[in-house]
């Protein structure tokens, strides 16, 4: 897939867990684990800008595109 989920590298940068992440952002640890792992089909922006918010990061940040 050409689009790439950073999200744990910025976790493991801003030092947060999965789980507190998932309660500041309000969703379930089940769907923040799909989001990580890349298996999500789509993302809310609604759901994006709430973790650009708490990470303090930009959603390239997050999200990369590397071309096959």
């Amino acid at each position: 897939m050409p689009i790439v989920i950073n999200l744990d590298v910025v976790m493991a940068k801003r030092k947060i867990s999965s789980n507190e992440l998932a309660e500041k952002i309000d969703i379930t640890p089940a769907n923040l684990s799909i989001l990580k792992t890349g298996k999500a089909k789509a993302i809310r922006f609604s759901t994006l800008e709430k973790i650009c918010k708490v990470l303090e990061c930009q959603p390239a940040d997050i999200l990369e595109y590397v071309d096959d």
